[in-house]
């Protein structure tokens, strides 16, 4: 199978499962948000890529010994700052719901996670028929992501769930939005920039398509400081710790889990089709996988009976936005060519 194929299709199950990660939060009503993202973050950002990184990475020490130490720094840097902008994103949410603060911080990140690696790295790509490519599928993202946001915020609308005013001003949940938009993007960045540790792991021993462990666990492990931090904070501010204690809610640890198994295998897949899509695989496999993400948490939210009572036009208007991104998907696909 062509190598670029294979990226896209690993792709497009990374996107499906990104998309679908946090379907299992239906299911443990009687928790709090920051109970069940406590043990996700447990999960997702601590325990599996721990196992999976040592599992598959030999001589783990000396990998990290044998690159410049800035690397490591910068890519824990990149997980710390990714971990910040999770705690922004939940801010945002509450600023200014949902549809505008997905719309802000998927389309920064797309736009951000792509085209700044591309420049720093690929200048001279910039004015040929593969950077127009590029250019082309991250203006599709953002407009594709913005009309979803528009129909997000018709559907509030239509069903009533805009009438009570968001106590954050606007100004600041746009800026909490643009502060996850441009941190949620250092992941593509850690993975990108930290180039050196997966040269170093195959060095070792490691197989290439589980190189990019040696950057996911410190990125995730610092990634996971602020989450959890934030978690503790809710849990002691809105006293709601005494909920895992509760009857009949030992398998949400297990929704939690499965939680965390999706996210982290996403973002696994991710790195290993990057992998297979060259030397510019996470300048245009970044964007693709954020409109899959969408197009899939679109799909699930439709099942799942969020739009019903909300009418025909704010799901028309969701339809219009998932085709600019499936047109996207096409457009990036061909920059990998």
């Amino acid at each position: 199978m062509d190598s670029t194929l294979g990226g896209i299709l690993l792709l497009l199950i990374a996107g499906a499962m990104n998309g679908s990660f946090a379907l299992p939060m239906k299911f443990t009503r009687q928790w709090a948000w920051e109970n069940t993202w406590l043990i996700w973050t447990a999960y997702a950002l601590v325990l599996f890529p721990v196992f999976l990184t040592l599992a598959t990475v030999p001589t783990l020490p000396a990998v990290y010994g044998s690159v410049d130490g800035r690397v490591v720094l910068m890519v824990i840097g990149c997980g710390a700052g990714w971990g910040i902008s999770q705690v922004f994103f939940g801010l945002a949410v509450e600023a200014v719901g949902i549809a505008l603060t997905f719309s802000v911080v998927l389309g920064l990140s797309a736009a951000v996670g792509s085209l700044v690696p591309f420049i720093r790295l690929h200048p001279e790509k910039l004015l040929t028929g593969q950077g127009f490519a590029v250019f082309g599928g991250v203006t599709l993202v953002l407009v594709g992501v913005g009309i979803c946001a528009a129909a997000g915020r018709r559907r509030e609308a239509a069903l009533g769930k805009t009438s009570a005013p968001y106590e954050t001003p606007v100004m600041r949940g746009l800026l909490y939005c643009l502060i996850s938009g441009v941190g949620s993007a250092l992941v593509n960045f850690g993975l990108t920039f930290g180039a050196p540790l997966l040269v170093a792991a195959q060095k070792f021993g490691a197989r290439s398509m589980w190189a990019p462990n040696a950057v996911w666990m410190p990125l995730m492990g610092a990634g996971a400081i602020p989450n959890l931090l934030y978690c503790i904070y809710l849990l002691r501010e809105n006293r709601t710790g005494s909920r895992f204690g509760l009857p009949a809610t030992g398998g949400y640890f297990l929704l939690a889990g499965l939680m965390g198994f999706f996210w982290f295998g996403s973002t696994l897949i991710y790195g290993i089709a990057a992998g297979l899509l060259g030397s510019l695989g996470a300048v245009f496999g970044w964007p693709l996988f954020m409109s899959l993400i969408v197009i899939t948490a679109s799909a699930w939210g439709v099942a799942t009976g969020e739009w019903k009572g909300a009418g025909k036009q704010p799901l028309q208007i969701m339809y219009s936005g998932v085709a600019a991104l499936v047109l996207a998907i096409f457009v990036l696909a061909s920059a990998g060519h």
